[in-house]
Protein backbone atom coordinates (compact mmCIF):
# COMPACT_ATOMS: atom_id res chain seq x y z
CA UNK A 1 0.00 0.00 0.00
CA UNK A 2 1.32 3.18 -0.85
CA UNK A 3 0.95 6.43 1.15
CA UNK A 4 3.16 8.94 2.97
CA UNK A 5 1.52 11.29 5.59
CA UNK A 6 1.58 9.83 9.05
CA UNK A 7 -2.05 9.75 8.81
CA UNK A 8 -2.30 8.00 5.72
CA UNK A 9 0.44 5.36 7.44
CA UNK A 10 -2.16 4.73 10.48
CA UNK A 11 -4.73 4.20 7.77
CA UNK A 12 -2.64 1.75 5.93
CA UNK A 13 -1.59 0.08 9.33
CA UNK A 14 -5.32 -0.24 9.82
CA UNK A 15 -6.21 -2.02 6.70
CA UNK A 16 -3.14 -4.38 6.74
CA UNK A 17 -3.78 -5.10 10.01
CA UNK A 18 -7.43 -6.19 9.34
CA UNK A 19 -7.36 -7.62 5.44
CA UNK A 20 -4.29 -10.04 6.56
CA UNK A 21 -5.22 -11.05 10.14
CA UNK A 22 -8.77 -9.28 10.59
CA UNK A 23 -8.01 -7.46 13.33
CA UNK A 24 -8.96 -4.02 14.44
CA UNK A 25 -6.10 -2.20 15.87
CA UNK A 26 -5.91 0.40 18.71
CA UNK A 27 -4.43 4.04 18.01
CA UNK A 28 -0.93 3.84 20.07
CA UNK A 29 1.91 6.23 20.92
CA UNK A 30 3.63 6.68 17.80
CA UNK A 31 0.76 8.88 16.05
CA UNK A 32 0.81 12.33 15.67
CA UNK A 33 -0.89 13.79 18.94
CA UNK A 34 -3.40 15.73 17.08
CA UNK A 35 -5.11 12.38 16.17
CA UNK A 36 -5.94 12.18 19.55
CA UNK A 37 -6.99 15.39 20.11
CA UNK A 38 -8.99 16.41 16.67
CA UNK A 39 -12.32 15.09 15.89
CA UNK A 40 -13.52 15.95 12.65
CA UNK A 41 -15.37 13.60 9.90
CA UNK A 42 -12.51 12.08 7.59
CA UNK A 43 -12.97 9.74 4.28
CA UNK A 44 -10.42 7.40 3.55
CA UNK A 45 -10.36 6.54 -0.36
CA UNK A 46 -8.78 3.73 -1.63
CA UNK A 47 -7.30 3.86 -5.83
CA UNK A 48 -5.47 1.22 -7.74
CA UNK A 49 -2.27 1.98 -9.02
CA UNK A 50 -3.86 3.15 -12.52
CA UNK A 51 -5.75 5.96 -11.03
CA UNK A 52 -9.54 3.51 -10.48
CA UNK A 53 -11.30 4.47 -7.62
CA UNK A 54 -11.17 1.37 -4.96
CA UNK A 55 -13.06 2.21 -2.22
CA UNK A 56 -13.92 5.22 -0.47
CA UNK A 57 -15.58 5.46 2.98
CA UNK A 58 -16.35 8.54 5.54
CA UNK A 59 -17.86 10.69 7.74
CA UNK A 60 -19.14 14.10 6.96
CA UNK A 61 -19.33 15.14 10.66
CA UNK A 62 -17.02 13.54 13.41
CA UNK A 63 -18.90 10.31 14.87
CA UNK A 64 -15.58 8.97 16.93
CA UNK A 65 -14.18 10.32 19.81
CA UNK A 66 -11.33 11.50 18.13
CA UNK A 67 -9.37 11.26 14.54
CA UNK A 68 -7.52 8.71 15.05
CA UNK A 69 -10.82 6.19 15.69
CA UNK A 70 -12.51 8.04 12.45
CA UNK A 71 -9.66 7.44 10.35
CA UNK A 72 -9.16 3.84 11.86
CA UNK A 73 -12.79 2.99 11.00
CA UNK A 74 -13.86 4.55 7.82
CA UNK A 75 -10.41 2.88 6.68
CA UNK A 76 -11.65 -0.27 7.46
CA UNK A 77 -15.21 0.19 5.14
CA UNK A 78 -13.13 1.63 2.66
CA UNK A 79 -11.31 -1.45 2.34
CA UNK A 80 -14.26 -3.80 3.04
CA UNK A 81 -17.83 -2.36 3.05
CA UNK A 82 -17.87 -0.01 0.12
CA UNK A 83 -20.90 -1.10 -1.56
CA UNK A 84 -19.55 -0.77 -5.14
CA UNK A 85 -16.40 -3.24 -4.95
CA UNK A 86 -15.99 -6.05 -3.00
CA UNK A 87 -13.60 -5.87 -0.17
CA UNK A 88 -9.68 -5.82 -0.33
CA UNK A 89 -8.03 -9.06 -0.93
CA UNK A 90 -4.24 -9.65 0.74
CA UNK A 91 -3.17 -9.83 -3.23
CA UNK A 92 -4.30 -6.40 -3.64
CA UNK A 93 -2.92 -4.36 -0.73
CA UNK A 94 0.71 -3.66 -2.88
CA UNK A 95 -1.13 -2.10 -5.46
CA UNK A 96 -3.54 0.17 -3.16
CA UNK A 97 -3.11 3.61 -3.09
CA UNK A 98 -4.58 5.74 0.19
CA UNK A 99 -5.70 9.39 0.98
CA UNK A 100 -7.25 10.71 3.41
CA UNK A 101 -9.06 13.91 4.00
CA UNK A 102 -10.03 15.04 6.85
CA UNK A 103 -13.38 17.74 6.68
CA UNK A 104 -14.16 21.32 7.96
CA UNK A 105 -16.84 22.03 9.31
CA UNK A 106 -19.73 22.37 6.96
CA UNK A 107 -22.09 25.20 6.10
CA UNK A 108 -25.14 26.37 4.44
CA UNK A 109 -24.50 27.65 0.64
CA UNK A 110 -27.28 30.46 0.10
CA UNK A 111 -26.17 30.52 -3.75
CA UNK A 112 -24.22 28.25 -6.46
CA UNK A 113 -21.71 31.53 -7.05
CA UNK A 114 -20.51 30.27 -3.48
CA UNK A 115 -19.58 26.88 -4.47
CA UNK A 116 -16.08 25.72 -6.32
CA UNK A 117 -15.93 22.26 -7.63
CA UNK A 118 -12.17 22.62 -6.80
CA UNK A 119 -11.91 23.72 -3.48
CA UNK A 120 -15.39 22.66 -1.58
CA UNK A 121 -17.07 19.80 -1.33
CA UNK A 122 -20.67 19.41 -0.69
CA UNK A 123 -23.99 17.91 0.49
CA UNK A 124 -26.93 18.18 -0.84
CA UNK A 125 -29.84 17.31 1.59
CA UNK A 126 -33.84 16.68 1.24
CA UNK A 127 -35.23 15.21 4.18
CA UNK A 128 -33.21 11.97 5.51
CA UNK A 129 -31.65 11.90 2.14
CA UNK A 130 -28.17 12.88 1.60
CA UNK A 131 -25.29 12.96 -0.38
CA UNK A 132 -21.75 14.09 -0.65
CA UNK A 133 -19.28 14.59 -3.00
CA UNK A 134 -14.93 15.37 -1.83
CA UNK A 135 -13.33 18.23 -3.55
CA UNK A 136 -11.48 18.58 -6.34
CA UNK A 137 -12.30 15.16 -7.98
CA UNK A 138 -11.09 14.09 -11.48
CA UNK A 139 -13.12 14.79 -14.25
CA UNK A 140 -15.79 17.26 -12.07
CA UNK A 141 -14.91 20.33 -13.37
CA UNK A 142 -18.09 22.02 -12.79
CA UNK A 143 -20.74 23.21 -9.72
CA UNK A 144 -23.41 22.08 -11.64
CA UNK A 145 -21.77 18.83 -12.24
CA UNK A 146 -20.80 17.95 -8.80
CA UNK A 147 -24.13 19.18 -7.50
CA UNK A 148 -26.03 16.30 -10.03
CA UNK A 149 -23.68 13.83 -8.86
CA UNK A 150 -24.63 14.60 -5.25
CA UNK A 151 -28.05 14.39 -5.90
CA UNK A 152 -27.75 11.07 -7.93
CA UNK A 153 -25.69 9.69 -4.81
CA UNK A 154 -28.24 10.89 -2.25
CA UNK A 155 -31.46 9.82 -4.73
CA UNK A 156 -32.70 13.46 -5.23
CA UNK A 157 -34.70 13.70 -7.94
CA UNK A 158 -35.85 17.50 -7.42
CA UNK A 159 -34.50 20.66 -7.59
CA UNK A 160 -35.89 21.18 -3.98
CA UNK A 161 -32.86 20.62 -1.60
CA UNK A 162 -30.26 22.07 0.75
CA UNK A 163 -26.55 22.68 -0.05
CA UNK A 164 -23.61 22.57 2.16
CA UNK A 165 -20.22 23.48 1.22
CA UNK A 166 -17.10 21.94 3.45
CA UNK A 167 -13.04 21.97 2.45
CA UNK A 168 -10.71 19.36 3.21
CA UNK A 169 -7.30 18.77 4.33
CA UNK A 170 -6.16 16.20 1.42
CA UNK A 171 -2.94 13.65 2.95
CA UNK A 172 -1.41 11.16 0.67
Amino acid sequence: MKGEHPYVRWAIEVIENYVRHRKIIEPHSELPKELFTTKAGAFVTLHNLDGSLRGCIGTFAPVRENLAYEIRDNAIAAATKDPRFPPVEIEELDNIVVNVDVLSPYEPVKSIEELDPKKYGIIVQKGWRRGLLLPDIEGVETVEEQIRIAKLKAGIYDDDFEIYRFTVERYR
